[in-house]
């Protein structure tokens, strides 16, 4: 457990430390926590971006001498600019430098990385710096200072957490269980801006009362007030007037050239626009795009039954087989309507009759160049077997049209599982890993129900700015914001105005929601707000070093590389092409033919590096090595795979503390879903029985009938399907029913609820199309019409009273429709 939140750590050779690592093939050196003594945090927030500063005091209370490393995990939207340690004897600090020049190559510390890599609990993203040795009640200061976007949370709020390494609040290293207190200091202080006034800070403990620097109250000052929680510290800072879209001005570096990225002042742009649910019975707008390799059509069959029986009526389609060569069953996205599935279904070929490389470069491509329908938010649904040659050309492709889709992208292989992830995280998408076909289906509608959420369309910017100004949003708008999430934009401000002081800009976001247009109108002073750390422009820095990497990749030239290293090493923000090295400078004495006499310091290099931890349940034949070229797409992906094997072990843990009575003793290893929020990732588990095979079985012949709008027609298919004799339905069928499709859908969804009691996720988008056309058809008619169901069908499903089909709010839950399940 003390691993997760790392700090500095010792090699120790004293029997029974808690922790093992593998050095070199025969001998075991237990890495130990070196004590935290006191933590000095400094945080600036300013609206949705914070800076972080802090001082970490550490003390060696072992009897001996110690080489010690220190590690701090790296969040997905946290990047360290500077780090530096000092202790008595020297000073380390970490700088970067150009790859191909290779001027400085550190061997020192560098033996560390290996057995940390493979031994660590941990998965994901570290920064890892190797200090040298530390003497016996000998102090290690480290001052870490780093950048990172904050979410944005009911009412407007930002949400700022304290990492575990800078508050290790949850092992016996650091907390007297006693007194409940940590045997370190923790002394938190924040400062807080935004041009619409600070209103309140909120924490999971007491705080001192807010103290405003400015007299409009834009600016203000909280700070820890009592001992820390032991649990993650969270602060919340509210501001005035809440928007839709929020602008500030950040000042830029005096010292850096004007027209450079530093130099400029920079708008940190947050847009949070309100999205309601959509209405019963609404059409819903939507592109969905399914690119099916090949390889795998034979296996996809019935899933993608399920998948496309399950989109809403209203939205554009398409489904492409991608090979050797790439087809698409329509040259462009249709309506989704019952003449255009069926001649769909038809074309797809049962099993593949392609060889060679998938060519789902030249796919993505052919599908960019096609025409968007209007007000329609393209989603791609990209299902991949194995990792195409061309990875990096397909990355790059992805990241250049990232603002005019989301990718949801099903690897079946280990390969492919970084490249999944890196078609997600560029798109705000999810990447989910599958080692069972028979669970695809569930995986695959669960991505389709997040998939389904209303979106924002036609989303764009415009500013209206004094004479001689303007500004260029680096890495563009994304077309669509789908509800809940939350878009942090760069935008650059060039040129020159008369008095920025007093100038004020104004912006506004613009957008399409159910056909109707809405706007955002916000002005903003641009004045430069800030305190010169700059945490907007470093923020920005490592958005266009993305976008310059797809630049090489895509083979444009050696300008954008020669940029990307230039923003690298004045922003202090890691790239590709960049790469750390620990500068160790020390004082040291010698004799020479007389007395002692002090030199000048010495300099020596150590390694210090970004590490991507694979867990100690990931082996190293499991782990895949080399997915791409240049190696920032390695660091940029990878986190995926560490993400994916950690989450084995955390399964595999649940199990064993009895988290699932019934679970097997070895737990199931098939799905590991990751999902991109904001565009975070967060890890989600589901675990799969063989059940989910049993439900396909049954419930695949009667959702192959089922109409795009949801209802079936009574036939002696459906007979067979629901295993009653048709005479017996006919004969069954209620009076008052109007319109046989109405009995034969309230039968089909009476059964699926019999059928599924255990495992509705299955069916649950398929019956509530249905419960929607029941309620829009025949609400008057639905409680003699489940009577006779329940009756002919031997099921208790009941009729929820007082429902009305006006009072539903949410066609996506049977549940929350006019069918419940049974007790």
């Amino acid at each position: 457990m003390w691993r997760e939140s790392f700090g500095l750590l010792e090699k120790s050779y004293v029997s029974g430390a808690p922790a093992s690592f593998l050095l070199g093939k025969d001998l075991h050196i237990p890495l130990c926590p070196v004590p935290l003594c006191s933590a000095v945090v400094d945080v600036a927030i300013q609206d949705y971006v914070a800076d972080v500063a802090s001082e970490l005091i550490y003390q060696n209370k072992s009897r001996t001498s110690s080489e010690v490393i220190f590690v701090f995990p790296l969040a997905p939207h946290m990047t360290i600019y500077s780090f530096q340690a000092l202790n008595e004897d020297a000073k380390v600090q970490a700088l970067l430098q150009d790859e191909t020049q290779q001027l400085h190559k550190a061997t020192k510390g560098q033996e560390n990385w290996e057995y940390l890599q493979h031994q660590s609990e941990r998965s994901g993203e570290v920064f890892a710096c190797f200090l040298g040795s530390l003497s016996p009640g000998k102090e290690m200061v480290v001052t870490l200072r780093y950048v990172q976007e904050l979410p944005r949370k009911l009412g407007g709020a930002a949400q700022f957490l304290l990492p575990a390494t800078l508050h290790p609040h949850w092992n016996y290293y650091t907390w007297n269980c006693h007194n409940n207190k940590p045997y370190y200091s923790l002394l938190l202080t924040a400062s807080l801006q935004s041009p619409r006034g600070v209103v309140n800070a909120e924490a999971n403990c007491a705080l001192t009362p807010l103290i405003y620097t400015a007299q409009d109250h834009s600016a203000a000052q909280v700070s820890l007030a009592e001992t820390p929680p032991r649990d993650d510290f969270e602060l919340l800072v509210y501001y005035g007037d809440p928007t839709e879209v929020s602008a500030v001005v950040e000042k830029g570096d005096p010292g850096a050239p004007v027209g450079s990225l530093l130099g400029d002042p920079l708008v940190l742009v947050t847009l949070s626009p309100s999205i309601p649910d959509a209405m019963p019975g609404q059409c819903q707008s939507g592109e969905f795009i399914f690119l099916l390799d090949t390889t795998f059509l034979e296996r996809a069959q019935e899933s993608l039954l399920f998948l496309l029986k399950s989109l809403p009526l209203g939205c554009y389609f398409n489904i492409y087989c991608y090979g050797a060569t790439s087809v698409g069953i329509y040259p462009q996205s249709v309506e989704y309507t019952q003449d255009n599935l069926t001649k769909a279904m038809q074309r797809i070929p049962s099993t593949s009759s392609c060889l060679g490389d998938a060519d789902l470069l030249g796919t993505l491509r052919t599908i960019y160049n096609t025409p968007q329908p209007h007000g329609h938010a393209r989603q791609l649904f990209i299902f991949m077997t194995g990792l195409p040659p061309d990875k990096e050309a397909i990355a790059a492709e992805v990241c250049h049209h990232r603002n005019s889709h989301r990718c949801f992208s099903f690897c079946f292989s280990e390969d492919s599982a970084a490249l999944a992830m890196t078609l997600a995280r560029e798109t705000r998408g999810e990447a989910t890993y599958v080692k069972s076909d028979k669970e695809l289906a569930v995986v695959v509608l669960n991505c389709l129900k997040r998939a389904l959420k209303p979106a924002a369309e036609g989303v764009s910017l415009s500013w209206t700015l004094p004479l001689g100004l303007e500004a260029e949003v680096l890495g563009g708008t994304p077309r669509s914001i789908f509800q809940g999430e939350h878009i942090h934009l760069y935008a650059k401000i060039r040129g020159e105005a008369q008095d920025m002081k007093v100038a004020t800009g104004v912006l506004t976001l613009q957008f399409s929601l159910n056909g109707q247009n809405v706007a955002h109108t916000i002005p903003f002073p641009l004045c430069p707000q800030g305190d010169g750390r700059l945490a907007g422009h470093r923020l920005a820095a490592r958005c266009l070093l993305g976008m310059l990497l797809a630049d090489v990749v895509s083979g444009s030239g050696d300008e954008p590389r020669q940029r990307a290293v230039e923003i690298s090493l004045t922003s202090g923000i890691i790239c590709p092409f960049t790469s750390y090295v620990g500068v160790r400078t020390s004082q040291w004495v010698t004799w020479y033919q007389g007395p002692l006499a002090l030199l000048p310091p010495h300099q020596s290099l150590v390694a210090c590096q970004i590490l991507q931890l694979r867990g100690s349940i990931c082996s190293s034949s499991c782990f895949p090595k080399s997915i791409f070229i240049p190696p920032g797409w390695l660091t940029a992906v990878q986190e995926s795979w560490f993400a994916i094997q950690r989450l084995t072990h955390d399964i595999a843990a649940l199990a064993q503390n009895g988290a699932h009575s019934k679970a097997p003793k070895s737990p199931p290893r098939s799905i590991y879903s990751l999902e991109s929020v904001d565009p975070n990732f967060v890890l989600s588990s589901q675990i799969f029985w063989p059940w989910v095979s049993k439900a396909i079985d049954e419930c695949q012949e009667l959702v192959a009938l089922q109409n795009v709008d949801g209802s079936w027609t009574l036939s002696s298919s459906l007979a067979s399907a629901l295993q009653v004799d048709e005479a017996e339905i006919k004969g069954k069928m209620p009076g008052e029913v109007t319109e046989p499709s109405i009995w034969a859908t309230v039968l089909a969804v009476t059964w699926l609820q019999k059928k599924n009691r255990y495992y509705q996720g299955l069916c649950e988008l398929l019956e509530a199309k249905a419960v929607t056309w029941l309620c829009s058809r025949a609400a008057s008619q639905l409680d003699k019409c489940l009577e006779a169901a329940n009756t002919l069908l031997e099921s208790s499903v009941e009729l929820v009273a007082g429902k009305a089909a006006e009072n539903l709010t949410d066609t996506s839950m049977v549940r929350s429709c006019s069918i419940l399940l049974p007790e």
